[in-house]
Order: structure tokens, then C-alpha cells, then sequence
């Protein structure tokens, strides 16, 4: 029985990754929908009840596992790649680009932006931008376990945003306008950084601000990477009493 169901698993496996390489052509003319899903089905041969019950959502969890599947992707390019020799913002730099440019071209993430920001889609698309920032982080060993494991992920999920809203209209040679703007926002986090280094080493700043920053000793970063905290100290609080 075991094996049966091992079987099973790597036969649903295998049936969800001939559908993700067959769905992209699709939606370029359908967008992220049912028809992309039927169309993807009959390019895989796999009977469209099975692709049902693999995406019940239909198009919405073909993007989601599509978008998944980029964030796996990218974890195993960075950890096989050499980054001792790059400071932390080019590495950083490296593995947006790097995620971005494997997306599947400006259309195919054009139309899932477009479905993500259905208001009834909007709360999962933001958790797929936190899960990209933290596949990001985590790939880059990031060892920050209190509330700036949270906020690295939080201003690097802007960042990638905004990289991602500036590259839909760029037509320059190779995107090189997006990865100059990229660029410049990395800069801007690591003076707003320098800034809070600033702000550590001042003693009579810090002792003023000692009371209101006491609540951050208590904010610890998850057992497990995952999605943001669903709400104000959701999954924030880890092990304090």
C-alpha cells in the first residue's frame, strides 16, 4: 500500500509539472483562467477532471503553483551559484533579477498581477510576494531570527514590487532600465540601513527610545519560513510568555 501511494504521489507530481509547462502559451491568450487549465490539460494529455482536482481554483491555483514553482526554482539556482565573492546588495540584486527573469516573460506575469489584484485575490498575492522575499533571504542565509527577520522581508517584498511594476514597461535592451532601477531601490534600503546603525550607536537616542522599542525584544522570527503574520502579532510573538 505504501508503494501505491508513493506511486500515486509521483504520478500527480508528474501530471502537475506537465501542466505548468503546458499552461504558459495559454495564457498568454486566456490569462490565468479555466480555459488556460483545459487548454494545458489537453497539451498534456492529462484528462481535465484530474486537472481539476489537481487546481480546483482553476486558474488561480495554476498561477500560484506556477509562481511557487519559480520561488523552488530560484532557491536551487542561488544555492548551486557562487555569491562569496558579491557584497549583499548585488547578491540581493542577483537573485530578484534572477527570479524576474525567470518568470516567464512580462505577459505571463503581467496577467498574474492583473488576477492578483482582484480584490478577492489580493491577500494571497501579497503572501506570494512575502514567500518570494523569504525564498530570497533564506537562499541568502539571512540570520536574523527577531523582528528584522520580518522586516528584511517586508522591504524586500516592496522592492520586488516595484522592480516588478517598473519592468512591465520596460522596453530597453535586455531590461537593463529595470535592473538600474532595481539598483537604485537596493540603494535606498541599505542608506535607510546605515541610518538605523546610526541610530544604534547613538546612547542618548537609544535611551530615549529604549521604552518604545522594549515591545521588539519579544518578536521572534518562525520556527519555519513561511507566509507573513496574519495579523497585527500574529505568529510574532514565538515562544514569549
Amino acid at each position: 500500500m505504501p508503494q501505491d501511494g508513493a506511486s500515486d504521489t509521483s504520478a500527480a507530481q508528474a501530471q502537475v509539472t506537465a501542466l505548468l509547462d503546458a499552461a504558459p502559451m495559454h495564457v498568454l491568450f486566456e490569462g490565468w483562467s479555466d480555459a488556460a487549465l483545459r487548454a494545458a490539460a489537453m497539451d498534456a494529455d492529462v484528462p481535465i477532471a484530474v486537472a481539476r482536482a489537481l487546481f480546483p481554483r482553476s486558474g488561480i491555483d495554476l498561477a500560484v503553483a506556477h509562481h511557487k514553482r519559480g520561488d523552488a526554482q530560484l532557491a536551487a539556482q542561488l544555492a548551486a551559484g557562487d555569491l562569496s565573492n558579491m557584497k549583499i546588495r548585488e547578491r540581493i540584486a542577483h537573485a530578484v533579477k534572477t527570479r524576474i527573469e525567470g518568470a516567464g516573460g512580462q505577459d505571463i506575469v503581467r496577467a498574474a498581477s492583473v488576477l492578483f489584484a482582484l480584490p478577492q485575490h489580493s491577500a494571497e498575492g501579497a503572501r506570494l510576494i512575502w514567500g518570494t522575499a523569504d525564498t530570497i533571504w533564506t537562499a541568502l542565509g539571512d540570520p536574523s531570527d527577531d523582528f528584522n527577520w520580518y522586516s528584511k522581508r517586508a522591504v524586500l517584498s516592496a522592492v520586488y514590487s516595484a522592480t516588478l511594476l517598473y519592468w512591465f514597461g520596460d522596453q530597453s535592451e535586455d531590461s537593463q532600465e529595470t535592473w538600474d532601477f532595481l539598483d537604485r531601490r537596493i540603494e535606498n534600503v541599505m542608506q535607510f540601513e546605515k541610518t538605523k546603525a546610526q541610530i544604534r550607536n547613538n546612547d542618548t537616542l537609544m535611551s530615549v527610545l529604549k521604552r518604545p522599542l522594549s515591545i521588539l525584544n519579544v518578536v521572534k522570527a518562525p520556527q519555519a519560513s513561511g507566509p507573513p503574520p496574519s495579523g497585527p502579532f500574529g505568529g510574532w510573538m514565538g515562544n514569549a510568555p
